[in-house]
């Protein structure tokens, strides 16, 4: 790995949100043992998984805030060691109470892992390099957890029993603690393993994009700008469609395909497992449309918008599937595509926000994002109840997508201002500075054609 270190961090980064998705399914895949063993009934089971979304959106932003101010080192060990002890003391809860007090400050540990693995990618990778980067360490580590969680958090439950393997999974976060603090450095000149080469093509990939500290306006003028909330919608879109099928394709399946568990356990496996192509077919075709075009916001943006399309296509054609074969099938094109959406977003926040700025603004988009998470479960449990079946929930999902493109659209475009910074005589602008014909990207400050500068 000489010269290559950067991609140690990023493998790190892959298995922390890995950790996170494993983490946050194991009581869903245990609950049937926790509900009979502590006595809790169904309501007091959604009460406990709705509660996780308010602490775990809550500190998305407050996370990305601590990050620009302490580094993603620091934050990211604490919320790691966070989230693991409580997911562990989940082994000892002896009832209701006392199992949402865990799961409560459970999700707030896990809230910052989205914007402090932005951060840490800013901080460690090319620009050329961040779009395959932030799929395989966010998305990508996900939706492998999601995958893997349910055999392997199944099998210890089966062997350790429920308790046991919450003890389990609490190890496997502190022994990446264990690495991460050993390995990683908030920026990667301050780490003695990476070499001047490297340092050097980090650095270069990375002027073109920088804005100088000095030139960051108040936290506020980001949180209001249209720009940002426009790709917060898209992001929430995203995780719409995410947590709709996350929560309801096994009851769906189950229930209207009129599978067995055994069977629904096995054939729920395969969107997610396709997802994870989607991420890396999302991140590759961002980062060559960015190579080819030397147009950042251009190369986010098509991604962002012809997912969040074809979403809305595959989710209405869900209406009229008559197959398992065909509603699997459709699931699995809307999970491939929906997995490029966060990539795009998270991405664009890079290139467009200020680097003292990229955790706070990432955290704050990130939470609006997971409001989805609070609000999308319970409103499609009403639909499928109040309606009788599934097609209205399958409607509602593709209208947000449409809204969600319909937001980039709009509001995300080459020149438009993020917004201005204190003291700047005309605030700041981004410019093309595309010019040349057939200039390409090569990762030196010259050859961007999208850069955001402060007005002196």
């Amino acid at each position: 790995m000489k010269n290559k270190f950067r991609w140690i961090v990023a493998g790190l980064l892959f298995l922390a949100s890995m950790i996170n998705y494993i983490d946050r399914s194991a009581l869903a895949i245990v609950a049937p043992m926790v509900k009979a063993d502590l006595r809790i009934d169904d309501a007091q089971l959604g009460l406990i998984f709705s509660i996780f979304f308010i602490g775990y959106a809550l500190f998305n932003f407050v996370g990305g805030y601590l990050s620009d101010r302490y580094g993603p080192k620091r934050v990211y060990g604490w919320a790691m060691g966070v989230w693991s002890v409580f997911c562990g003391l989940t082994a000892i809860a002896t009832g209701f109470w006392e199992l949402l007090f865990y799961r409560i400050v459970f999700g707030l540990g896990e809230g910052p892992m989205g914007s402090v693995t932005n951060k840490t990618v800013r901080n460690w990778f090319p620009r050329q390099e961040s779009g395959l980067t932030v799929g395989i360490a966010i998305s990508g580590g996900n939706l492998f957890g999601a995958v893997v969680a349910g055999p392997l958090v199944g099998f210890m439950a089966l062997a350790l029993g429920w308790r046991g393997a919450f003890v389990a999974i609490m190890f496997l976060g502190l022994v990446w603690l264990a690495a991460w603090l050993l390995l990683v450095t908030d920026a990667p000149g301050e780490n003695r393993r990476v070499s001047r080469d490297e340092l050097k093509t980090i650095e270069a990939g990375r002027e073109t994009a920088t804005v100088r500290a000095s030139s960051a306006a108040p936290l506020g003028r980001y949180l209001a700008s249209p720009l940002i909330i426009a790709i917060a919608v898209a992001f929430f879109a995203a995780n719409y469609i995410q947590y709709f099928l996350l929560f309801w394709m096994p009851s769906y399946l189950t229930a209207a395909r009129g599978l067995d568990i055994k069977t629904m356990s096995i054939v729920t496996a395969i969107p997610w497992a396709v997802g994870m192509i989607g991420v890396v077919g999302g991140g590759l075709a961002s980062d060559f449309l960015l190579r080819r075009t030397g147009r950042a916001v251009f190369s986010r943006k098509v991604i962002i918008v012809m997912a969040l399309l074809v979403d809305a296509v595959c989710l209405a054609a869900l209406l009229f599937a008559t197959t398992t074969t065909q509603a699997v099938s459709l699931m699995a094109i809307v999970m491939f595509v929906e997995a490029m959406i966060p990539i795009g977003c998270w991405t664009l926040l890079q290139d467009l926000v200020p680097p003292s700025r990229v955790g706070s603004v990432g955290g704050y988009v990130h939470l609006v994002s997971n409001i989805s998470g609070i609000v999308g479960p319970a409103l499609t449990g009403y639909i499928v109840q109040s309606s009788g079946g599934y097609g209205g929930s399958f409607a509602l999902a593709g209208a947000v997508a449409i809204i969600g493109a319909l937001a980039v659209l709009a509001f995300v475009r080459d020149g438009a201002a993020v917004a201005a910074a204190p003291g700047a005589a005309g605030g700041s602008r981004m410019q093309g500075h595309a010019g040349v014909k057939g200039a390409r990207m090569s990762g030196e400050a010259a050859d961007s054609n999208f850069n955001i500068e402060r007005n002196e």
